[in-house]
């Protein structure tokens, strides 16, 4: 928790965290793009961003380097 490339990859999964919660907000509200709730729909992904902040910080514990359970911070994907 207390490197540089947990953070980076915390900050990287709060972001699409963030796009993902205030896509499926828009997506449930079954209205265009004009009549969206920017606010409410902004509001949304940003709990869940928090959220996942906090779950990358509480799972840091958990001895993994990374701030998910299975993922390894600055480790290559596979066939990278």
């Amino acid at each position: 928790m207390f490197t540089r490339a947990f953070w980076k990859a915390t900050g990287e999964r709060a972001v699409r965290t963030f796009a993902q919660g205030t896509l499926g907000a828009i997506g449930a509200d079954g209205l265009g793009v004009l009549d969206v709730d920017w606010g409410q729909a902004a509001s949304v992904g940003g709990l869940a961003s928090v959220i996942a902040v906090l779950t990358a910080v509480a799972f840091s514990g958990a001895g993994q380097p990374g701030p998910g359970i299975t993922e390894t911070a600055g480790s290559r994907p596979i066939g990278a």
